[in-house]
């Protein structure tokens, strides 16, 4: 995808003028929740996505998962709010400062010794050969990226976020965190530059994992950056598309979700209930809550999902395909 295709939508929505209040608050909180639930599951986190906007907007405590997955949902939200608030700011007063201050917010709580200091320690990335640089070097490797940062005019914006983010976490300055720290800074420098905030979805993240390993191993990064410009892409859809009133996803999951025991979900789209718990087990639907009595529940949403796994069960697609298919796995 090319830059000119983008920043002709970009020119578009500012054309617009400011949003209404109303449509604003929805796209904000939008892209609140689904980047703080697509940040964390590419790096393991297992609550779904009503579990997440149920931590980080209501408080709740979701049955089954651990204190930590809920303090990383907490904590990049808060994030999030960090650099949203500063992102009036120039591109050129970014600070090793303010990166230890947004890694200091990813781990608040979850790992205090570590949060918002640079590792002092090796470290090697499971399952990658790429090899992380020795800690000693940290401190003058970030300096040398910052400067980077501030002399980098010939990047469009665009490039300059994903710029940035790659080269963080090729750094690896930090013990843990260090993916979602990135991705927060390429965010910032997107809003900084009037961006909306681009989204790398869970479904990507191979995709995502692969084309940076690809780049930090020598190659190119092509597939990379074509990654970040569909992100882009896609989040100035999703504005222009709430704009001129289409009915999109942001508009409708801001709707309250009805909230189903088994049983009522199970009638009301015509199945078992030993069908409903099958499916949950295999991962193709998602629970919503888990009640103190153990009991399980399901929000609206998994109604429509339903009716997907029933249509494509009939076209005898297995149920990984099926996963595949719904861009479960």
């Amino acid at each position: 995808m090319r830059y000119k295709e983008i920043l002709l939508k970009k020119r578009k929505l500012d054309s617009k003028g400011p949003l209404p209040s109303e449509l604003l608050h929805n796209l904000d909180e939008w892209f609140r929740i689904e980047l703080t639930y697509s940040s964390n599951a590419i790096e393991g986190n297992t609550l779904t996505r009503q579990e997440t906007a149920l931590v980080v907007e209501k408080g709740i405590t979701v049955g089954g998962k651990s204190l930590k997955e809920h303090l990383e949902a907490t904590n990049h939200a808060k994030a999030i709010d960090w650099i949203k608030k500063l992102s009036k700011r120039k591109i050129t007063s970014i600070t090793e400062k303010d990166i230890l201050d947004i890694h200091a917010i990813i781990l608040d709580g979850i790992d205090n010794s570590n949060s918002g200091f640079y590792r002092r320690v090796p470290v090697r990335i499971s399952g990658s050969r790429v090899i992380s640089p020795n800690p000693l070097k940290i401190p003058d490797l970030m300096k040398k990226f910052i400067k980077c940062l501030k002399d980098s005019k010939k990047l469009n914006p665009i490039e300059l976020a994903a710029e940035a983010h790659y080269r963080l976490v090729t750094i690896h300055p930090f013990i843990d965190g260090n993916g979602r720290t990135a991705r927060l800074l390429m965010n910032w420098i997107l809003l900084m530059s009037g961006y909306p905030i681009a989204i790398i979805q869970k479904k990507d993240r191979l995709a995502y994992i692969n084309s940076l390993e690809k780049a930090q191993l020598g190659g190119s990064k092509k597939d990379y950056l074509e990654l970040i410009y569909k992100a882009v892409n896609s989040s100035l859809d999703i504005y222009l598309e709430a704009i001129v009133g289409k009915k999109t996803k942001v508009i409708s999951e801001k709707k309250e979700l009805k909230i189903f025991k088994i049983g009522q979900l199970a009638k009301k789209v015509n199945e078992s209930i030993s069908t409903i718990r099958f499916w949950t087990k295999c991962g193709l639907l998602d629970v919503s809550q888990i009640t103190s009595s153990g009991y399980q529940l399901y929000d609206s949403s998994m109604i429509e999902r339903i009716e997907k796994i029933k249509e494509l069960k009939t076209k005898r697609y297995t149920l990984d395909e099926i996963k595949n298919k719904l861009h479960l796995t």
